[in-house]
């Protein structure tokens, strides 16, 4: 290999790891930190929809959670439309 075929090859090892920590690694991360909140969803939780609606958790269901969003008012809602839980944090599992 000459010295030009050398340097080209460099130059792409250096440019796939600055895509690898400028995107691929924090999208991983946000992708961990979704997984924690929908796997720790409980009842009493305080949470905020896609669809910017307040609510409280009274139910977990596998797919879906029961939220209360006033007095006696109560919808279904998937899993997945939960933005934040805002009454406490979610801790990553470090493994």
């Amino acid at each position: 290999m000459t010295q030009s075929t050398m340097t080209l090859v460099l130059y792409f090892v250096v440019f796939f790891g600055i895509m690898y920590f400028l995107m691929i690694r924090p999208q991983q991360k946000q992708a961990k930190k979704r997984q924690a909140l929908m796997s720790s969803l409980r009842t009493r939780d305080q949470v905020i929809t896609t669809g910017g609606i307040y609510g409280k958790i009274t139910k977990v269901k596998e797919d879906s959670v029961i939220l209360e969003i006033a007095d006696k008012v109560e919808i279904e809602m998937a899993k997945s439309g939960i933005v934040s839980v805002e009454n406490r944090e979610i801790e990553l599992d470090k493994k």
